[in-house]
């Protein structure tokens, strides 16, 4: 029987870093990217955009695949890896 992918995303843990790994430019991002890719290409769905007009980050959920620093067409975005030993640990089960 097949596997959705939440189910598989499910099995994998996460070891929280409190600091962010993801960076928005703000005063970039509000003035240069008129589409927020980030909101529809993370599979995480780690990126939303807030009342305020900001792009909000809920990095715990990250699945470091890099797609939003590919997707960010205005340059505002960060993305480095977690410190050693925190961020996800893929299981495969």
């Amino acid at each position: 029987m097949p596997v959705n992918i939440k189910t598989k995303l499910g099995v994998n843990a996460y070891k929280i870093d409190p600091e962010s790994h993801i960076a928005i430019n703000h005063d970039v991002c509000k003035t240069k990217c008129t589409v927020k890719f980030c909101t529809f290409v993370c599979p995480a769905r780690v990126y939303t955009l807030g009342d305020d007009g900001l792009i909000h980050v809920e990095h715990d959920g990250c699945l470091e695949c890099g797609t939003c620093v590919i997707a960010c067409r205005s340059d505002a975005l960060t993305w480095k890896y977690p410190k050693a030993g925190q961020g996800v640990q893929y299981r495969f089960g």
